[in-house]
């Protein structure tokens, strides 16, 4: 199957799952895509398990604007291809909190270059890369990772900067961080 007839059988599941009323609570709510299918993560990774993890399908599918492809095309994105290159272009281009929530639970913490990324976008202070980067890290420090002293300065030093300015979501993201800290 070529990346055209995924993308098809993979809107067939979505519109399959469509939750109508999740869907307009999240348009009134403000999500800035052009559709949102209101299917929620649960059901998205059975989809996900129906579909082969490709590089080619997965950046095909983050370059869409409808809220279950972006997230789906992090679930399919193979761990190998996941380049601190291709997750710099992602970080670029993320437009929810959600998207960063759910690529660095599923994806980036997965990765060989998780702490050093997470550590970057710490220090770029971009908002969503950002949230990202805590929750990344923080998934990695629950998990037995051990930071050393200058990246623990960089870490607290970063998130000191962003938080007179960060919203609602940055601020949770850089508390159960700093916790644990």
């Amino acid at each position: 199957m070529n990346i055209k007839e995924l993308d098809i059988d993979i809107k067939k599941e979505l519109r399959a799952s469509m939750n109508g009323i999740l869907s307009a609570r999240m348009r009134e709510a403000g999500m800035p895509f052009r559709l949102i299918f209101g299917v929620e993560l649960p059901r998205l990774r059975n989809i996900a398990d129906e579909f082969p993890k490709n590089k080619e399908l997965a950046n095909h599918l983050w370059s869409q604007n409808i809220r279950e492809i972006r997230l789906l095309a992090i679930m399919l994105m193979p761990l190998e291809a996941f380049t601190p290159e291709t997750a710099n272009n992602w970080a670029d281009t993320m437009v929810t909190a959600e998207e960063a929530q759910v690529l660095a639970m599923v994806l980036l913490s997965k990765t060989y270059h998780a702490q050093e990324t997470s550590i970057a976008w710490l220090k770029e202070g971009k908002s969503l890369p950002s949230i990202c980067a805590c929750l990344c890290l923080r998934h990695l420090l629950v998990q037995g990772t051990k930071l050393e002293a200058k990246e623990i300065e960089i870490i607290e030093n970063s998130t000191t900067r962003l938080l007179p300015t960060a919203n609602l979501h940055l601020r949770k993201a850089i508390q159960t961080l700093t916790e644990m800290l």
